[in-house]
């Protein structure tokens, strides 16, 4: 017998639209997702800044996630000190669904920039492997680099080349 979340969802990006912060808002609230992650849930009006602030970026390339018609996440990218970064963030209920993967890769696919970065924590084993099968390799000689961090939660650096 299969159940509904065993099918792989058809997932779409799309532009940021007001309606999907509320959505955002819950994922990034979510006590599990906040451990995962190791990014701290932002209150209701930090939330709201932050978001005002990023879609005025024309900078940065934002995309909502659409599984099944569904808002199953947000994903961007962005340049930072010399380098052009991305990132994601995907609702629990679409965890070890194929939902990020196949987000990561349509990003992938609209981004010229090349090489793109990733930092993710070493216990965030299911955005490693999502990273992984998009074709990311880590990069020890910029982890080498980085500062040691004061919280204690090592972050790996990973890296999509040309």
């Amino acid at each position: 017998m299969t159940g509904v979340h065993d099918v792989t969802p058809e997932v779409s990006l799309r532009g940021v639209e007001d309606r999907d912060l509320d959505v955002f808002f819950e994922h990034q609230a979510d006590p599990q997702a906040v451990e995962m992650a190791a990014f701290p849930a932002r209150d209701k009006d930090r939330f709201a800044a932050h978001w005002a602030k990023v879609r005025a970026d024309d900078t940065l390339v934002l995309r909502t996630i659409v599984a099944d018609g569904m808002v199953a996440g947000n994903i961007g990218s962005w340049p930072d000190n010399g380098q052009q970064l991305l990132g994601y963030w995907i609702g629990r209920e679409y965890w070890g669904r194929g939902v990020a993967t196949q987000a990561l890769a349509l990003l992938v696919g609209e981004l010229s920039t090349r090489p793109l970065y990733a930092h993710v924590v070493e216990h965030n084993v299911g955005s490693i492997r999502v990273l992984e099968k998009c074709g990311f390799r880590r990069d020890r000689v910029q982890e080498a680099q980085a500062p040691t961090p004061d919280d204690g939660i090592e972050e790996l650096i990973y890296v999509l080349h040309p």
